[in-house]
This record gives C-alpha cells, sequence and structure tokens, in this order.
C-alpha cells in the first residue's frame, strides 16, 4: 500500500466515528504547527526527501504524505501525491495568496487567521482575496423566460401564446 493509501485509510476510513474525531483532533495542531513553521520562515526553502521533511516537521510519512495532499494546490510545484515515496525529493515552495484562498475555501479558520499572515499579506490584499472567495462560491442564475416576456423565437407574441404552448 503506499503512502497515500495509507493517509486515506487512516483519515477516512476509520472503524469508528470516535476513532475518525480522535484522528483530526490529533492531526489538526500538527498541521498547524507545521503552517505556523511555514509562515514564520517564508523566504526558507523548505526542502528534502519525505523522509528527511517528516522528521523535521514530527510526523511519520504517512501524515507527512496527508499534509501534502493538503498544501499541494498551494505550491508553485505540485507533485502526484499518490505517487510520493520516502526518498521522493519534494520544496514546499508556496503561492502565499493561493495558500490563504485554499484555507478559506477549507474553511479553516485556524489557519487563516494565524497571526503570521499579518505579516505576508497586507489587510487589503486578504479583503481582496476574502471577496474573491466569496465571489467564487455566489451562484448566478440565468435569466428565465417569463410568461409575459416577448417569446425568444422572435414572433412577437407573448412567450405565454407561442413557444410555452409548444413545450406542454
Amino acid at each position: 500500500m503506499s503512502l497515500y493509501e495509507s493517509w486515506k485509510t487512516d483519515a477516512y476510513e476509520p472503524a469508528s466515528e470516535a476513532e475518525y474525531e480522535a484522528f483530526w483532533k490529533e492531526y489538526l495542531p500538527k498541521e498547524q504547527k507545521i503552517y505556523e513553521y511555514l509562515l514564520d520562515n517564508k523566504d526558507e526553502v523548505v526542502s528534502g526527501t519525505v523522509k528527511d521533511l517528516s522528521e523535521k516537521f514530527e510526523l511519520d510519512m504517512v501524515t507527512f504524505v496527508g499534509f501534502m495532499d493538503g498544501i499541494n494546490t498551494s505550491l508553485t510545484n505540485q507533485y502526484e501525491v499518490e505517487e510520493l515515496k520516502e526518498d521522493t525529493v519534494i520544496t514546499l515552495e508556496l503561492d502565499m495568496e493561493k495558500l490563504y484562498f485554499n484555507m478559506l475555501e477549507a474553511k479553516a479558520d485556524w489557519l487563516y487567521n494565524l497571526p503570521q499572515w499579518e505579516s505576508i499579506l497586507s489587510e487589503e490584499k486578504i479583503a481582496e482575496i476574502t471577496k474573491e472567495y466569496k465571489k467564487s462560491k455566489t451562484i448566478v442564475k440565468d435569466d428565465k423566460v417569463g410568461r409575459n416576456d416577448p417569446c425568444i423565437c422572435g414572433s412577437g407574441k407573448k412567450y405565454k401564446k407561442c413557444c410555452a404552448l409548444k413545450e406542454q
């Protein structure tokens, strides 16, 4: 079984609801600690093998691959997470704006409210990204032809007297 498959089993297929909650209760603080490090050291190029980085962040390799699954779309160079092995060399080069957006999308308020963001993104930039996120979630319905509107076929008749009758 690959590291990624093991992660999926551990994270999403526990034997009980209690195990599921216990897993995430243990994982999320570890994840937060890594993000705090990455944000505090935003100019550092964090690179190494999966094994080395899992040791650096005090995680087992399966859990680190799970972290990679979550952060992958925020990296400037994404990885095939399913193919990560202990000797795969990775670089955690982040697109900070994309990372903030993805944290909003994940509803990870414990991450997008970290104080480290204040030294990375301006208040205006945070507001702009938040507005962009909210806009991406807005559903816009197409205009619907009303019964008394001119018919869309161009006949000049009201829709209810023309094509609406044909649809029935």
